[in-house]
């Protein structure tokens, strides 16, 4: 990952671009708008309740979109949100069986999140504990949006589809 700065979080004219993911139906989350709110976070909810965020790069006139999702996960008593931002759509970008056996092992050398295919889409994705506070969820938001941009340069030739 190179050292970029999220420079701006304005929420980009992004409309038409619509991704399949395999998150299930949620409700809107007064605590994820109250933590995004806090920071200034320009967001939408899309249309399966996931808070879509579009962070931009000035200097290398990127964006990458980013969601929260909308709704939580428990396992074992933790209460757990995701962060997930896609790099690629796997036929579009022909993502084959070698940058799927590289993003694994990404995955392993990744100290923070990790590769996921959905719906045909790679996404970089944490998993975070729901009471984050809104400082260190800005601090995920960064460093998954960051990942997959740099990762959708590399597997798609330097487009900026996402």
């Amino acid at each position: 990952m190179n050292a970029r700065h999220v420079l701006s979080l304005p929420a980009l004219a992004a409309a038409g671009l619509v991704l399949a993911t395999a998150a299930p139906a949620a409700a809107k989350d007064a605590s994820v708008e109250k933590r995004l709110d806090a920071r200034g976070t320009k967001y939408e909810i899309d249309d399966d309740g996931d808070y879509k965020i579009v962070i931009s790069w000035e200097k290398e006139s990127r964006s990458q979109i980013v969601f929260v999702s909308g709704k939580t996960e428990e396992v074992a008593g933790l209460v757990i949100r995701e962060v997930f931002a896609p790099a690629a759509i796997i036929d579009q970008h022909e993502v084959g069986g070698k940058e799927a056996l590289a993003l694994l092992e990404a995955s392993g050398q990744t100290k923070f999140g990790s590769w996921e295919i959905r719906g045909g889409v790679v996404y970089f994705v944490a998993k975070v504990f729901d009471d984050i506070s809104a400082e260190k969820l800005d601090s995920v938001l960064a460093i998954i949006s960051e990942t997959a941009d740099d990762k959708e340069i590399e597997l798609t030739g330097g487009k900026d589809d996402l």
